[in-house]
């Protein structure tokens, strides 16, 4: 008997706000969700000077694809001389970031 693997919808919803995309990420971000994302974000930073703010609040797990996802976002924005926020209000999420040096790489909000 074979078994149907298939990849999780990273769950997420986009709205734009004076200018700027705002996307809601929930559940997981892991290895299975987070190449379905990428190219999500990539499409929301193709153009020149993309304002973006991922709100994490609603995320309960994140790894170090997601963290990848993350640095993959910014690198792009930055390249496009955007913008990128992060709205994460999480001591866990909050710790992750300090402990893989990433703290001072995102400019967060909580």
């Amino acid at each position: 008997m074979s078994e149907a693997h298939t990849m999780p919808a990273p769950c997420h919803t986009e709205r734009v706000v004076g200018g700027t995309t705002v996307v809601e990420l929930r559940g997981e971000i892991d290895l299975l969700t987070a190449q379905a994302l990428v190219a999500r974000l990539d499409t929301l930073t193709a153009g020149p000077c993309p304002d973006l703010v991922l709100d994490l609040r609603p995320v309960s797990f994140i790894d170090c694809s997601g963290l990848a996802l993350l640095c993959r976002t910014r690198n792009r924005v930055l390249a496009r001389c955007g913008r990128l926020r992060l709205i994460a209000d999480s001591p866990r999420f909050q710790r992750i970031l300090r402990c893989t040096g990433l703290a001072g790489v995102f400019e967060t909000y909580r």
